[in-house]
Formats: C-alpha cells, structure tokens, sequence
C-alpha cells in the first residue's frame, strides 16, 4: 500500500524544516533523526539501485515473468545522492548498504559510488551483490570508494546452484569473491540461504570454506518475500537447525563482541575435539545466523529502507510505502524531504509478526513486493 502524504510546510521560524502536519508525538526538528513510536533510531540505510537481477533464485524470484521498472521510474544517480545527502546531513544515517535487484547491472554503478565517497568521506558504503561480473569490477569499486562488500552464495556444488539460482554461474560468482577480497574490499561477507533438502546439509562444508578464505559467512533463514508465494514454515530452515548442523563439525560459542544493532547474531567457531580428547581448539573466525523469523530482533532494529523507485519502507516487511522521489521530483527542499522521511519511519510497526507465520495464531501478511523488488 502506497501512502501518499502531501508535502510538508516548514514552519515559519528557525531553519529546522519541522512539519506542520508531522504526526502527533514525533518530536521536532531534523535533529530528532528517523525515530519511531517505539524510540529506535534508523541510522542504517539500505537503498536500492535496481530491481533487475541476472539470477532468478526460487526464494525470491520467478523463473520468468518479471516486470521491471522503467528508467525513467528509478532513482536516478543524482536523486540518489541527493536521498542520501538528507539522510546524512539532516537524519543522523552513518551507515549506508546499496542493494538491488543487482547492483552489478547498473552502468553507472562506479560514478555513484564515487559520487557519494566524495560527498562523504567518512561514511561507511557497503554492497550487497549477487557476484556476477564482480571479478572485472572489484577493483574499480575499491578505487570508487566502496568500503566492503557482501556476496550470496548457497551453495558450492554447480548442480545444487544452478537449482537454486536457475542459472548455471556458480565459477563466476567464485571468481567475484576472489577478486573482492583481492581488491581490499573486506571483511567479505557470504550470505546463504538454505533450503531443506537441498543445500541445508551443504552448511558444514559452506563453512569451511569461509573460514579457510577468512571471508565471514552468514546463514540467512528463508523469509516469505520469494515473488511466487510458495514459501512454508515447514520447509525452512530454522536458525535452531542451522546451529544444529554445524555442531557436527564446529563448537559455536557466543561472539563477545556487542551486536550493535546488526541483524546477525555472530559465534565464534571452533572445531569439534572429540570427547575426552583435550580442550577445544584455537578460534578459527566466527559465522553469523540471520534469524528474521523464529528469533527476530525487531526491537532493535535500526534500518531504513529506499526502493528503486525512491519509496520508503520502514520495515523490510512493511505493507505500507511512502513516497519520497515523487516528493523530490515536485522541487521540495531538503527540510521538506527530511520530514516526510521522518512522518514515514514514525509510523514503522512495532514488529513484524512473522515469528508467528505459519502457527495456530499468525498474524503476518506477506508483502506484495519480493526482495529483489524492495532491496535486500
């Protein structure tokens, strides 16, 4: 649902760009950054460049049928620095993801990412890819100003990718690792998705392999925003399952660091000593489990969401959108901008319920859109 909200008048006085038509109860003034009604701040922002995507994974798109946006429908790369600038300088963001879709597609990818570096120095910019192309682009990117990058991999097995992907890239997507962690662009983060009785006994070896490169894997649970609608509780894998998994190889102990607010909660990792066999092993690095469904952390979550087409989202999971190019395209100033982005966070949702999905008492809906369409 899209909410359409007019566009704000700044009060007379002062140079805060407040509202008058702000929502009862959220405080004044850009200095109050992107809180809500339940006092989280959004200072992480995920801003989509595209809804294209060279792969066709089964848990989020459809093997054939989609309809992409038009070009003149998506952000363009100054709209996008503009987006940004009022997030940094007017709502307190500090960290900055860009998603898709695939990122890789967008022609100017390197002159937004150069753009931005330029115009903030400091701020942290990372990418969340699917690493096709990215062994011709690591460098440039590191060059541009891209801080880290994060690749999906879900399998090392080209019969189980191409099953999971539809598309028979698997050496491309190694290469793109390769060439990112080459290229400086690390920590490399891997994300996967597992999938029950199809790579879900791939996870022990999956992580090997990280641990081996030094790249930091993160399992992902299987959330229902596949375009299809044919995701089901049974059929996913449960961050309980996944610690099970690897606790046949590994010995997972919490990680000290302080989780800061990320969504994955991290394990050191240890091999396995058999019984009576001494001590446990040296620390080889840590992994990660994204648990969205059966353990969400909802009450701390501190993302704000852009999609392609410049509409916010409160929550990845939120049925409401509100514009904020169609605001920007109609001439409005920054203070005008940073107000609506405040009146659409305010009303983000207290949780998103899907904990619950598939129970005796659900009370989740799944969006309409799915992932590649809102930006991972």
């Amino acid at each position: 649902m899209i909410v359409q909200l007019g566009i704000p008048q700044p009060r007379g006085t002062g140079s805060t760009g407040t509202s008058a038509s702000a929502p009862p109860g959220r405080p004044a003034g850009a200095s109050a950054g992107l809180v809500d009604r339940y006092g989280r701040r959004a200072t992480d922002m995920r801003l989509s460049l595209t809804d294209k995507c060279n792969l066709r994974c089964t848990y989020c798109m459809p093997a054939e049928g989609m309809e992409w946006l038009s070009k003149q429908a998506v952000m363009s790369a100054e709209e996008i620095q503009r987006i940004v600038r009022v997030g940094v300088h007017f709502l307190g963001v500090r960290e900055l993801r860009l998603t898709g879709g695939e990122p890789l597609v967008r022609a100017d990818l390197l002159d937004i990412i150069s753009s931005l570096r330029q115009a903030h120095p400091e701020l942290p910019i990372s990418m969340t890819t699917n690493g096709i192309g990215l062994d011709k682009k690591a460098a440039g990117l590191k060059a541009a100003g891209l801080s880290r990058i994060n690749v999906s991999l879900d399998s090392l097995h080209e019969e189980t990718f191409a099953q999971l992907t539809r598309r028979p890239f698997l050496a491309k997507v190694l290469a793109g690792v390769d060439a990112a962690w080459a290229a400086g662009l690390g920590p490399v983060k891997i994300n996967a998705v597992l999938m029950r009785g199809i790579n879900d006994v791939e996870s022990p070896a999956l992580l090997a392999w990280a641990l081996d490169r030094g790249y930091e894997l993160r399992f992902i649970e299987q959330m229902p925003l596949d375009a299809e609608h044919g995701w089901t509780r049974e059929n996913m894998i449960t961050a309980a399952e996944i610690r099970e998994l690897l606790s046949v190889d590994y010995e997972l102990a919490q990680d000290p660091r302080n989780r800061d607010g990320a969504p994955a909660e991290r394990f050191q990792v240890r091999r396995r000593i058999p019984d009576n066999a001494g001590s446990a092993g040296p620390v080889l690095g840590t992994v990660g489990i994204i648990a969205s469904v059966t353990e969400p952390f909802c009450s701390d979550c501190r993302r704000t969401r852009i999609t392609a087409e410049g509409k916010i989202m409160s929550c990845l999971f939120s049925h409401e959108e509100v514009d904020l190019l169609g605001l920007l395209r109609q001439g409005a100033s920054d203070e005008q901008l940073a107000s609506r982005w405040q009146d659409a966070m305010w009303i983000k949702p207290k949780a998103h319920g899907m904990e619950h999905v598939g129970l005796d008492t659900p009370d989740f809906r799944q969006p309409d859109r799915s992932m590649s369409a809102i930006g991972g």
